[in-house]
């Protein structure tokens, strides 16, 4: 794997980093399975987008994209808890909605960005644009990272906590567990908004399919976090979801680069193959750790 293809994996790591960590406030949090990510993922995307296109500052585009975000995650607790819609077919209609929701947004399948000021635009060369991006995108992911350190430790926070650790003790202890799952899931949804629209201006434009497969690898990053460095500390967690993110990337890139697996066949085209097994792969990591860990002590 060469230098830039490293970089170019872990830009795309640290971008869904952003990804895992709502993730990890909607599935691990809440205990809510929430599959809106793969429609808000592009609707920051689209926002950021067409606010840019439309002479807005990039800073404060992908601001509304995520408050565009935390709109559907607003709507798909909403569903929930209000309308008593299950979790997770409350967020497959908020999903399937958010498919024509951004195709109306961007008025076409995709929004090109090329010439466009991005957030990228005033510290990106032709020379270091293959590294400065990355440290750009990285302190938007610790900046987040701090925030949710912070956020857990605040009473709200911990009332959030124990709202998805055991819903009815939470409301015997007379905490609000509507307004904290609706709170929950627009702080998940933002986030992962504020990736899609860090992405579509990494990539030059925004397109209505990105969301595709983005809970998939949200959840494969959390659950490889997890396993790779368990924690009870909410900062570690944090932490090693992030780590997560950025180690399923290099896996990918890793894989496509492989010159054994392109000898049998694998390329390119392959990738979301390449992702279901790695994913698979991840979900069985849990299993094999604790195998091997009682192994020893055998």
């Amino acid at each position: 794997m060469s230098l830039i293809a490293f970089f170019g994996a872990l830009e795309s790591g640290l971008i869904y980093a952003l990804v895992a960590l709502g993730v990890l406030m909607s599935f691990r949090t809440l205990d809510f399975p929430d599959l809106t990510a793969d429609g808000s993922f592009p609707l920051g995307g689209a926002i950021a987008g067409i606010s840019i296109v439309s002479g807005i500052d990039p800073w404060i585009a992908c601001g509304l994209g995520m408050l565009a975000g935390a709109a559907a995650g607003v709507v798909t607790a909403f569903l929930h808890v209000k309308l008593g819609i299950l979790q997770l077919l409350a967020s497959i209609l908020v999903m399937v909605a958010l498919y024509s929701v951004n195709l109306r947004i961007m008025g076409a399948p995709n929004l090109p960005l090329l010439g466009e000021e991005t957030v990228f635009s005033s510290l990106v060369t032709n020379e270091n644009g293959y590294w400065m991006r990355c440290v750009i995108i990285g302190v938007v992911v610790l900046i987040a990272k701090l925030a949710l350190d912070w956020f857990f430790s605040t009473e709200a926070g911990l009332s959030m906590r124990a709202t998805g650790s055991n819903l009815r003790m939470a409301q015997a202890q007379g905490i609000n567990t509507s307004w904290m799952t609706i709170i929950g899931m627009a702080i998940s949804n933002s986030l992962i908004a504020l990736g899609g629209a860090l992405f579509v201006q990494t990539q030059g434009g925004a397109d209505i399919s990105i969301g595709i497969g983005t809970i998939v690898i949200g959840l494969a990053a959390v659950i490889i976090g997890e396993t790779i460095i368990p924690a009870k500390r909410i900062w570690l967690i944090t932490f090693a979801v992030i780590l997560g993110a950025v180690i399923y990337k290099l896996f990918i890139q890793v894989a496509l680069s492989s010159n054994t697996l392109r000898s049998i066949g694998f390329g390119s085209q392959d990738l979301n193959l390449i992702t279901a097994l790695l994913v698979v792969i991840a979900l069985q990591l849990p299993s094999i750790k604790s195998k091997l860990l009682s192994g020893r002590r055998t």
